[in-house]
């Protein structure tokens, strides 16, 4: 039997129903599962995504984008196939695809955390005979805390160096980790019981709002003055670095970096003087563990990551495991 799924120069194509999914060139229609710009390319002529994401996708890529939203578990028949979209976690609206042909079901993952927390959907586990699997976190060393534990040692560096004079600055991801870390210093000391007020990027900023248009409420939405005081705390992304507002900052200004990545040593080495959290918006190891095993799927195909490793693990227990090479491969998003 053919594959529903199969990989093209545009990215992954279904056949049957005529569709590709998160391609990374411009293609007539397109199912993304989820708003980040590695997954969701502008120039598609239609786009399909969770309804529940809407507004995160118009605010990334344009309300002149042709859209259909679709709720999370409602089939639809595209050409010869049924598809409907499921709960991924990650980031608000992230979708699994779920695609049905006689009797065949494949499900293709995008980006996944099975984590959950309140800034978006909780994964749902999907039962499949193929499951596509992302493997960014695919080795053995990556295993999350959890996450009440990492954004209390964030609270601590905060009160920390607001006693030492120093305003603080956190790197992370516009869309997901922002307003991830945001809810989460709320719900564990209150936005404005800190020893300084939170201010958040531009950028940052838009997405909030697309999230409260989605129902989510996120708090702090104040844009960091021109010159930073002792105690406050911003959240930007990683383009802030270095930039001319930061070196005419007039009190000392401590970073952080909140990432899977750091995790490596390695990648904590490539930024000296920035203090490295470990939270990331994908599954660890256990997580992609268990979320394989809870597709019931006898065969997996291995996305952007850790492919040949998992490959080698998961055909030593006797799934058939194949790989699928992306364009993702060679882009290391902030995550």
């Amino acid at each position: 039997m053919d594959d529903l799924v199969v990989l093209r120069p545009e990215g992954l194509f279904c056949p049957a129903g005529g569709f590709f999914i998160d391609p990374w060139r411009a293609v007539d229609r397109a199912v993304l599962t989820h708003a980040h710009a590695d997954h969701a390319r502008s120039g598609h002529s239609h786009v399909l995504c969770s309804a529940r994401g809407l507004p995160v996708f118009q605010a990334r890529l344009g309300s002149q984008t042709s859209f259909q939203a679709l709720r999370f578990g409602a089939p639809l028949r595209v050409g010869d196939v049924w598809l409907s979209l499921h709960p991924a976690g990650h980031v608000l609206g992230a979708s699994q695809i779920r695609i049905e042909k006689d009797g065949r079901v494949w499900v293709v993952s995008g980006d996944y955390r099975v984590a959950a927390d309140p800034s978006c959907d909780a994964f749902v586990p999907v039962a499949a005979d193929v499951f596509i699997t992302e493997t960014t976190f695919g080795l053995p060393i990556y295993r999350w805390q959890a996450q009440q534990r990492v954004v209390d040692e964030i609270l601590l560096w905060w009160q920390q160096e607001a006693q030492r004079g120093h305003a603080c600055l956190i790197y992370t991801y516009a869309l997901g980790k922002a307003q991830r870390l945001i809810m989460a210093i709320d719900d564990r000391a209150g936005i404005r019981s800190g020893p300084g007020p939170v201010y958040v990027h531009a950028a940052v900023a838009r997405i909030n709002a697309a999230y409260r248009a989605a129902g989510v409420g996120v708090p702090a939405d104040q844009t960091p003055p021109t010159r930073l005081a002792a105690g406050d705390l911003v959240l930007a992304p990683q383009s802030v670095q270095g930039s001319h507002w930061l070196g005419r900052q007039q009190v000392p200004v401590s970073q952080a970096n909140v990432s899977g990545w750091m995790t490596v040593r390695g990648a904590r080495r490539r930024q000296p003087g920035v203090r490295g959290f470990v939270l990331s918006d994908h599954a660890d190891w256990p997580g992609l563990l268990w979320a394989i095993d809870h597709s019931q799927a006898s065969r997996v195909i291995l996305t952007h990551g850790q492919t040949a490793f998992m490959a080698r693990w998961l055909s030593a227990r006797g799934l058939q495991a194949d790989t699928f090479q992306t364009e993702f491969d060679a882009q290391a998003a902030d995550v």
